[in-house]
C-alpha cells in the first residue's frame, strides 16, 4: 500500500510539471497595455522621431468573441478591431493615414504591420516582452512603463 501511494504521488508530482504546450495569449492580458517597438527581424529599431508601438483596448464581451481593439503608430497612425484566437491576432480592416515619413525604416513598418495584421500573427507574451510573429517576419516589443 505504502508503495501505491508513493507511485501516485510521484505520478501528479510529474504529471504537475510538465508543460502540455504554450498556453495562448488572452485579450484580458493585452488590453490596456501599450507596447513600445524594439526590434524587428532581430534588428535594433531605432527612429529618430516617433517611438514605433502599439496598444490594445478593452471590449465589452471579450469572453464570447474575443475582440480587441489594436492601434498604435509605426510611421502612420493605425487603428482597427482585432480578434485574438488560439495566439493568433487577425485586424481585418486596419485604419491607417497615410503620410511619408522621412525614415524609411517607419515607412516599411507600416507596410509589415499591416500585412501581419490582416493575414494574422502569433501573439507571444513573455513577462513585459510582446512578439507578433508570421513565418517571414517577427516584431517584438517592450511593455511601456
Amino acid at each position: 500500500m505504502k508503495k501505491l501511494v508513493a507511485v501516485s504521488l510521484f505520478s501528479l508530482i510529474v504529471a504537475g510539471c510538465v508543460n502540455p504546450g504554450k498556453a495562448s495569449v488572452q485579450p484580458d492580458q493585452l488590453q490596456n497595455h501599450r507596447f513600445i517597438l524594439e526590434n524587428v527581424n532581430g534588428k535594433a529599431v531605432k527612429a529618430a522621431s516617433a517611438q514605433p508601438e502599439i496598444s490594445f483596448s478593452s471590449e465589452h464581451d471579450l469572453s464570447l468573441i474575443k475582440n480587441i481593439a489594436v492601434s498604435g503608430v509605426m510611421c502612420n497612425r493605425f487603428t482597427g478591431q482585432g480578434k485574438l484566437s488560439e495566439g493568433e491576432l487577425k485586424v481585418k480592416n486596419l485604419a491607417m493615414t497615410r503620410r511619408l515619413c522621412t525614415e524609411p525604416q517607419l515607412n516599411e513598418l507600416d507596410q509589415t504591420l499591416s500585412d501581419m495584421l490582416s493575414k494574422g500573427a502569433q501573439v507571444d507574451l513573455t513577462e513585459d516582452q510582446l512578439t507578433l510573429a508570421t513565418a517571414d517576419k517577427s516584431l517584438v516589443f517592450k511593455r511601456a512603463e
